[in-house]
């Protein structure tokens, strides 16, 4: 029997991207993929989940490609909930994909994946003090991509990178290894 998988999402994001990386392993037709916010509209998102003055927020993409910001707590409550639906129909692993560290997420019977407690501590353990550069897709990110990759012995540089209808090339980090960063 093979394993299942639900990939969770807050927002829009393009599985179409990261399904061949799955699909090595696991059947495309065992994958299902989630999104709590990416068939609602606009109106609907901030109705239910916009953000009290005061509170922590997270940018997310809807499904009109422009980002919103969103309540955090409301969404860590959302997702928990989804989790648990999903936990309960049996799914072998569950893949939350989403730019920002969300809390307290927990699964009993399925393997619950967040890439953002695997990938910072597995990079961290491969580069070895070397310098890190990181891209990310827009600079509104900048800052929690920053606090992502704190456990580095080293701070990662950070770059926003322009859309992809605009720029086809990564940004340019070259002035910072020719000063010897790194070393």
């Amino acid at each position: 029997m093979s394993a299942t998988m639900a990939i969770l999402t807050i927002g829009v994001v393009p599985i179409s991207e990261v399904l061949p990386l799955l699909t090595e392993h696991i059947r495309e037709d065992q994958i299902t993929h989630i999104t709590l916010l990416g068939n609602m509209s606009r109106a609907d998102v901030m109705e239910e989940y916009g953000p009290e003055p005061g509170e922590e927020r997270l940018l997310v993409l809807l499904n009109d490609n422009q980002f919103v910001e969103i309540s955090r707590l409301k969404v860590e409550h959302a997702l928990q909930a989804v989790i648990e639906v999903l936990d309960n129909q049996s799914y072998d692993v569950i893949l939350l994909l989403n730019t920002f560290k969300l809390r307290s997420m927990t699964a009993r019977n399925a393997i619950l994946l967040e890439p953002q407690r695997i990938i910072p501590p597995l990079v961290a353990s491969i580069v070895e003090g070397h310098q890190v550069g990181v891209l990310v897709p827009i600079e509104a990110i900048l800052k929690a991509q920053k606090e992502k990759w704190q456990m580095l012995p080293t701070l990662p540089l950070l770059r926003a990178g322009k859309s992809r209808s605009r720029q086809r090339s990564a940004p340019d980090f070259s002035r910072h290894f020719a000063a010897g960063a790194g070393r």
